[in-house]
Order: C-alpha cells, then sequence, then structure tokens
C-alpha cells in the first residue's frame, strides 16, 4: 500500500530515507515530500556562545536543524581547529542534552557527547534535566527554532533551572508544497496511509490534504512520529489511527503496518 511521509529528508544520508526503507521491509511504498523550509540565522551570535563553553551550563538541542546551526559556525578552517582542540573538551565536561536518535547521531559528529537520546520529547527530556541540574549553574544554551513548543523552557523555569535560549533557525512552509501534493495525488492516487512528524506539519499541509482526498479521506490511516504531533492532529479534528512508541523508522513503520493491517475488507 502507499504511504505518504510528510517530512525533511536527512540530512548529509546517501541512500533512501530510514523512514522508506523500513515501510518497504514491511512491504509499504513510501513517498517523502518536505513539508518545511528553513532559513538560518543570529549565527555570529551562536558562534560566540559556542566559543565560551565557560559561561553556560551545557548545552540542549532538540532538533537536527538546531545542530547543523552550529556546525555552520565551525565551518571555517580555524574555528573548526580551535573546536577539536579544546572548546569541544570543555562543554563536554557539562551535559549535553538532545531528543532523539537523529539529533543524537548530529551532536555525536561534532565531538560532543549526547544525554538524553531516548527521551523522545521535550517533555521528557526537561524531567530529565530537572532530575540532574542544580539551580545555581549557569545558564544551559538552548539554541532552537522560530517554532518551538514553550514546554522545555516552561518546565525548567518553574523548577528554577537557568536557561538562555537564541533563536538560530526560523522555519516557514517549503515553497513547492501544495504543487508536490497535488502532483502525488494525481499520480498515485489517495495513499492508504498518511504520516505527520510535526505540529507545523500538520499546521502547513492538511487543509490541502483535505482538499485531495475529499470523500476518501475518512479511509486514510493517518499516523504521527509522537504524541505532540498526534495531538496537533487530534485538536484539527483527525482521526489518528496509529503514533509511533519512540520518533524511530522502525517503530513508526511498525505502527503503520498494524493499523493497514486492521483495514476493514473491501475498502
Amino acid at each position: 500500500m502507499h504511504v505518504l511521509l510528510l517530512k525533511e529528508p536527512r540530512d548529509g544520508e546517501s541512500g533512501p530515507d530510514p523512514y522508506i526503507k523500513e515501510l518497504a521491509s514491511h512491504g509499504h511504498k513510501a513517498t517523502l515530500i518536505p513539508v518545511l523550509s528553513f532559513k538560518f540565522v543570529s549565527l555570529n551570535t551562536l558562534s560566540d556562545k559556542l566559543f565560551q563553553p565557560e559561561k553556560h551550563g551545557g548545552l540542549i538541542f532538540t532538533s537536527p536543524r538546531a545542530v547543523e546551526a552550529v556546525r555552520m559556525c565551525l565551518e571555517a578552517e580555524e574555528r573548526r581547529q580551535e573546536w577539536d582542540n579544546s572548546v569541544k573538551d570543555k562543554w563536554n565536561t557539562k551535559s549535553i542534552y538532545v531528543v532523539g536518535k537523529a539529533t543524537a547521531a548530529l551532536v555525536q559528529n561534532l565531538g560532543l557527547n549526547p544525554l538524553g537520546e531516548d527521551t523522545g520529547t521535550a517533555d521528557v527530556l526537561s524531567r530529565v534535566i530537572i532530575e540532574r541540574e542544580d539551580t545555581n549553574i549557569p545558564p544551559l544554551f538552548f539554541p532552537c527554532g522560530s517554532i518551538k513548543r514553550e514546554v522545555l523552557p516552561t518546565a525548567l523555569r518553574e523548577n528554577g533551572v537557568p536557561l538562555e535560549m537564541l533563536t538560530v533557525y526560523q522555519t516557514a512552509e517549503h515553497p513547492d508544497l501544495e504543487k508536490n501534493l497535488k502532483n502525488f495525488f494525481k499520480e498515485q492516487g489517495t495513499p492508504a496511509s498518511i504520516a505527520f512528524f510535526s505540529p507545523s506539519g500538520v499546521k502547513f499541509c492538511l487543509e490541502v490534504v483535505r482538499r485531495l482526498s475529499g470523500e476518501q479521506l475518512t479511509q486514510i490511516k493517518f499516523g504521527a512520529i509522537g504524541p505532540t504531533t498526534r495531538d496537533a492532529m487530534a485538536a484539527e479534528g483527525l482521526c489518528v489511527s496509529c503514533t509511533a512508541e519512540k520518533p524511530t523508522p522502525e517503530h513508526l513503520a511498525a505502527a503503520i503496518a498494524k493499523a493497514l493491517q486492521e483495514q476493514p475488507a473491501g475498502s
């Protein structure tokens, strides 16, 4: 059956996207349509802060894009040398918090040792941070996107853990999103399942998906990468057929495959 993945392609990965690969192993053909476009901002400020680890109690990364912004700050050869020779080791004496395996892998590529890759959500990560950190540390530094949920900052603030945030990328709708969705529906018809990967994906895609699928909307099995996305879908009145137990290709593919097996005969 055909599955539509509304997500960004994996950065720097050669070969098929791991979600497409996993779904293929369950016998489903998946197509990926990018939903978001990103513009990096405040990189000079970010660079200054990265090279002053002594002013911060640790780092927090909740998205691959934030790590990408750091990587861009290290592109100049002399900056990379300074980072490799001393700065990264200073950061590694502190806690480097991450949400999810994809972000953790990118953080490791910077030479940093991530904590919390199994947390899966900002909510769970905030609890880990609160348990581990004192309130008298220097602020944890949190480079983030323009569309971010307030769960983590609010939880830390309420528990007295100091935090300094910097917006390092802005998120907007992918310029070709509507065109790509129309082409997909025209060529492939209505998919058996559609998976959403973020609340912004729901915001930018849902109206177009509703319009293109028409009366067949109720037959689509909608999947969510995690509870935050599921809640955004439910808030829009979508019937969510499955949610990945963890935000990984294996867990999402298994959840979608199970939901599609439960499809009533003749639909």
